[in-house]
């Protein structure tokens, strides 16, 4: 896009369905572009294929019987952009200061394309310069060495392989950090601490094949259209059998609503659609722990007057009865709580709660599927216990077509947890790892997003090493984040383009690009392909076979081994260069550390479909300290964590369908109607006139959060749209510079950005 149409913002109704020829034109468009040639079209021939490479983009499982054409608009865009012929050279940075590139947008810094040498910060000039790989790995390895390693985080975002993420989870507890966050931190954290306490595991337990089983389909809080587009062909499915689909979220989502299958010429040349939501209510933001508890309430009052007339009961009794704990408790809850308290928080009538529990009583086998406008509250862990609370009062864990679906953002951000990324020390085999390579693991807890951003504010973390990711876009309290950010150290960004965490410099800072997973990785004992995990527990191998970006680019692996190589001991039982030479060794080493999760991972890597690494609780064993489920009786109905005010909205943040996570694809949100910008604010009309604005006119947001700290975002377009009062939606991650470090789940600390508590400052119109 270019700059012009980037300041023309235009806001007007899209109408047409998700998919279709919208699709169609959006990869049309973003192709030439990115001046990708005929290779960017034979991969994506591949893309989630059984021998192909994993889609870059969400973790949506790739399935054995594939399409045609296994990539959506959001899995190409992600594509053509790591296959882009466009370059950012050492020729780039000698003619642009850091200074001058914070005032680009997030788009152009990217879009620039490829960085192709590893780069040292130099402060006298502001500039970066190319160095060679020798001088970057010992120089890092220096300034790591000088360090206490309890100082030093490890952040990985949610895209690399299984095999580096097993590598670099190892080299940190080796260099004797336990400070490994990752994306799930920001996103699903509060999904692994809630399933976990209430079924035992902490993932979801269904799999695609309960698609084909389940009767009706419960959705929470996820924009299927632009975060997980492939899901829509399973839900296309679902509908033409039959299946009821009852929506919960703020606001209109165009895929949740119709879709056009862009793969059957029958529907494009007809603009045939079929619609997905037999029911949509646009809870309130943390409103959804009302809204189940109004569900449930109707399904216990059912109970009671069926049990009273000697008819088959609504609760599945003899499943609570044999699997589940606590359940008297929160029955007690049901029955005394209001139901004008239940309305006034969800923001629904009564009457559209009794469908939706009308439905779910009458349906044998539900899936829950829900994401992060669950899990981004103060009480985002008690709202998915309440979805769990709804699925084991008739018994759907455990059996075909039921269950709760967690929908991951990033592609392996789930696997990075299975091979042993994570702060916390319980969930890693921290005595197999002793044994397997002779070490002292640290047995502390270590820092987490949320732990990493205070500690880079107050001055306790001297260095942090990013294995991927925008950290600095992607947390809260941006303002304070970039002005710590030049305190540290030491900072080290793994990256396959320019994006502004890159802009801010820590006292020694090198940006160390790497091969996409798209591309060939050749290595001493030939091609290397490498593995992922999707959102189902299924396993996958990755192929890349298109030309590197850059001659003087290192794989991930190899990378991840020159740093463990400066800063630690030589250890005869880790041969890194020979990991790095065969990723199948790697592999080994993780089945030998993981031995029930990937027995004869080398021959099973690539099975169609994946392999699936197993759930207990899909077999209906608990793992938990009780051996049952447990139910949890909410603390209240909201899960905003704040009171409501005169005057203070709830804020969620929004990805627009040109974008995946900080990564922004162009300035055209086609499903909400907006091109030209991402400077919207999404409100009620009867708010805009209530507070005495008009549809156009410029506004700021101000924090509300009562800390004291003066946080505020100018420049925001109001825009009526359909979205219940009190709430408004802005867009991420431009908006994180309102929210609190001290804003996130209780338990899981994922920052609480879909309910924000801020304020209207009108300023021109």
């Amino acid at each position: 896009m270019s700059k012009q149409d980037a300041d023309k913002p235009q806001v007007k109704p899209f109408k047409g369905p998700a998919g279709g020829w919208g699709s169609v034109r959006s990869l049309a468009e973003i192709l030439p572009r990115e001046k990708v040639g005929a290779e960017a079209l034979r991969e994506l021939a591949r893309q989630n294929k059984p021998d192909g490479f994993a889609c870059v983009s969400c973790a949506w499982p790739k399935p054995a019987d594939h399409h045609p054409a296994e990539f959506c608009e959001e899995g190409a865009k992600a594509t053509a952009w790591e296959l882009t012929s466009l370059r950012t050279t050492p020729d780039f940075f000698a003619q642009h200061t850091l200074t001058e590139l914070r005032t680009w947008r997030d788009y152009n810094l990217e879009q620039h394309g490829r960085l192709t040498h590893p780069l040292r910060y130099d402060p006298a000039t502001d500039k970066y310069v190319a160095v060679s790989w020798a001088e970057a790995f010992a120089d890092i390895g220096a300034a790591l060495k000088l360090l206490d390693p309890k100082a030093a985080v490890f952040y990985a975002s949610g895209r690399a392989s299984l095999e580096t993420s097993y590598m670099y989870s190892l080299m940190a507890r080796m260099y004797g950090s336990q400070n490994l966050p990752d994306s799930s931190n920001m996103c699903h954290e509060s999904t692994s601490v809630g399933l976990k306490a209430a079924i035992g595991v902490p993932v979801g337990t269904t799999r695609l094949q309960d698609f084909e089983a389940c009767d009706a389909i419960f959705f929470f809080g996820q924009n299927v259209g632009s975060n997980a587009p492939r899901m829509l062909h399973d839900l296309r499915a679902a509908r033409k059998r039959g299946v009821k689909i009852v929506t919960f979220n703020p606001l209109k989502e165009r895929g949740l609503e119709r879709f056009t299958d862009p793969q059957n010429p029958i529907e494009m040349a007809t603009l045939r659609e079929t619609g997905i939501s037999t029911q949509y209510h646009q809870v309130k933001a943390s409103g959804d722990i009302a809204a189940m508890m109004g569900i449930m309430k109707f399904l216990v009052e059912w109970d009671d007057a069926a049990t009273g007339r000697g008819e088959m009961p609504v609760l599945d009794h003899a499943f609570i009865a044999a699997h589940t704990q606590g359940v008297d408790d929160l029955l007690a809850a049901i029955r005394k709580v209001d139901w004008d308290a239940i309305e006034a928080e969800c923001g629904l009538p009564r009457h559209d709660l009794k469908q939706a529990a009308s439905v779910y009583a009458r349906s044998k086998a539900v899936m829950a599927i829900y994401g992060m406008g669950l899990t981004q509250h103060v009480k985002g862990v008690e709202n998915v216990r309440m979805v769990v609370n709804l699925l084991l009062l008739r018994g759907n864990v455990g059996k075909p077509g039921a269950g709760p679906t967690p929908v991951r953002g990033h592609s392996n951000v789930q696997g990075q947890r299975t091979v042993g990324i994570t702060e916390k020390p319980e969930l890693a085999p921290l005595d197999k790892l002793a044994a397997q390579y002779g070490f002292s693991p640290p047995r502390e807890k270590g820092l987490d997003t949320v732990a990493s951003c205070r500690g880079i504010i107050n001055g306790t973390v001297k260095a942090f090493v990013a294995l991927g990711g925008n950290f600095l876009r992607a947390v809260p309290e941006t303002i304070a984040m970039e002005a710590a950010w030049t305190n540290l150290d030491l900072s080290v960004q793994i990256a396959t383009k320019l994006n502004r965490n890159h802009l801010f410099a820590a006292k020694m800072t090198y940006l160390l690009p790497c091969l996409g997973r798209i591309e060939r990785d050749l290595q001493a004992t030939g091609p290397q392909a490498v593995s992922v995990e999707d959102s189902t527990s299924c396993i996958h191998g990755s192929v890349g076979k298109a030309k590197p970006a850059s001659p003087h680019l290192l794989s991930e692996p190899a990378i991840v081994a020159g740093i463990a190589k400066a800063i630690l001991p030589a250890n005869p039982k880790v041969d890194w260069d020979a990991w790095v030479g065969d990723y199948s060794l790697i592999r080994d080493a993780i089945e030998e550390t993981y031995p029930e999760v990937f027995k004869d991972f080398n021959a099973r890597m690539f099975t169609p479909g994946g392999f699936w690494k197993g759930n207990k609780a899909s077999d209906r064993v608990w793992l938990t300290p009780s051996g049952k489920a447990e139910f949890l009786t909410p603390s209240g109905l909201s899960a905003t964590g704040f009171a409501g005010a005169e005057g203070r909205f709830r804020l969620m943040t929004l990805r627009s369908n040109d974008q995946f996570n900080t990564t922004i694809y162009g300035y055209h949100d086609r499903f909400r109607g907006v091109k030209g910008t991402r400077d919207v604010l999404f409100m009620h009309a009867d708010d805009i006139a209530a507070h005495g604005l008009a549809e156009g006119q410029i506004v700021a947001l101000e924090s509300d959060a009562d800390d004291g700290q003066h946080r505020r975002r100018e420049g925001l377009i109001v825009t009526p749209y359909s979205i219940p009062r009190g709430c408004l939606g802005a867009y991420y991650p431009e908006c994180n510079m309102l929210i609190s470090v001290e804003h996130h789940a209780q338990e899981s600390h994922v920052p609480a950005a879909k309910s924000v508590p801020v304020r209207l400052v009108a300023t021109k119109r």
